[in-house]
């Protein structure tokens, strides 16, 4: 059974801040996935899926934007430059941050009943 989850709810378990998309909060994901190679997210990923990522770089944006993710949780304390929350906010992304590790952050939410994807 697939469980969806609210974004709002999210950054509450993982104690996130909002960098970009504080309007869309209530949009919900599926699945959660973890991965700071971007190839794996190209793979695996399709639409409907949190990425928690250490990288902030251009290429988490642009992969984002073709494997369809809406929102991107940044690990690790990661805060991304002004020139990736811009391109975020140009691609409608919801960004948030998190002092979680990857781990920690991905355990808190598939005990919370957010599963991972089916590879």
């Amino acid at each position: 059974m697939v469980i969806n989850m609210r974004i709002r709810d999210i950054k509450d378990i993982l104690d996130a801040e909002v960098l970009t998309g504080e309007n869309m909060l209530d949009k919900e994901v599926s699945y959660a996935f973890g991965a700071d190679l971007m190839s794996d997210v190209l793979a695996y990923v399709d639409g409907e899926t949190l990425l928690l990522t250490g990288l902030t770089n251009p290429q988490v944006i642009r992969t984002a934007e073709m494997s369809d993710v809406f929102a991107i949780i940044f690990v690790r304390g990661k805060k991304p430059t002004p020139e990736i929350l811009e391109l975020a906010k140009m691609n409608e992304l919801i960004l948030l941050k998190t002092d979680h590790i990857l781990y920690t952050a991905c355990g808190k939410l598939y005990e919370q009943g957010l599963k991972g994807l089916k590879i």
